[in-house]
């Protein structure tokens, strides 16, 4: 699939600017992923942000503009989320997401190897 190279260079240019960040960038969930400490941090899937971030504020980010839970086998799995192309437009809202799943990588556990 496909993915967003300009919404990827936003997130590359965004963690790139924060201080003693270091990322990696792997193609994997049909998308391009940033993985931070070892962990999946945020990754550009088709043309959208799909976020990792604290189960715990699943509510608050669910009421933002273009919210979609991820959905898989019909299972929605907490603590992951799309963002659709309008609820990035301006760089508040996207810096919003982004920093939410930078905050929440600090204290994610990583996945099995």
């Amino acid at each position: 699939m496909l993915y967003d190279t300009a919404l990827a260079d936003r997130i590359r240019l965004y963690l790139a600017d924060i201080p003693n960040l270091e990322f990696e960038e792997k193609k994997m969930f049909r998308g391009l992923t940033f993985m931070v400490n070892d962990k999946m941090c945020v990754c550009v899937s088709g043309e959208n942000l799909m976020c990792r971030f604290d189960p715990k504020i699943q509510e608050e980010l669910a009421n933002k503009i273009g919210y979609q839970p991820m959905i898989m086998k019909g299972k929605e799995y907490k603590g992951y989320c799309y963002i659709l192309p309008e609820g990035i437009i301006s760089k508040k809202d996207f810096e919003y997401f982004v920093d939410k799943c930078v905050n929440f990588n600090k204290i994610a556990k990583s996945s099995k190897k």
